[in-house]
């Protein structure tokens, strides 16, 4: 499966509970989609929230997220890490 970064704007001010409820609200349900998400980052001064999932497609990170109540401005592949 590849992985994807995908990236959250508009999110100031957003807290430590808040990134973790929003990222247990996408765990609750990824199985549905085959998505793993793997670990959320945020910045609360920029409001933007990173997401780092498994999927077979953006297209199932998006469908968990929009579910989830959180759409994705942005999902981008990651095809190299080290």
């Amino acid at each position: 499966m590849a992985q994807y970064m995908d990236v959250h704007h508009n999110m100031k001010g957003i807290t430590a509970d808040q990134l973790r409820e929003a990222h247990n609200a996408d765990l609750a349900i990824e199985k549905d989609e085959r998505v793993h998400f793997e670990r959320a980052w945020a910045d609360p001064e920029s409001g933007v929230v990173y997401c780092l999932s498994e999927a077979p497609s953006a297209d199932a990170v998006q469908r968990i997220h929009e579910r989830a109540g959180h759409k994705a401005d942005e999902i981008h592949p990651v095809p190299l890490s080290v």
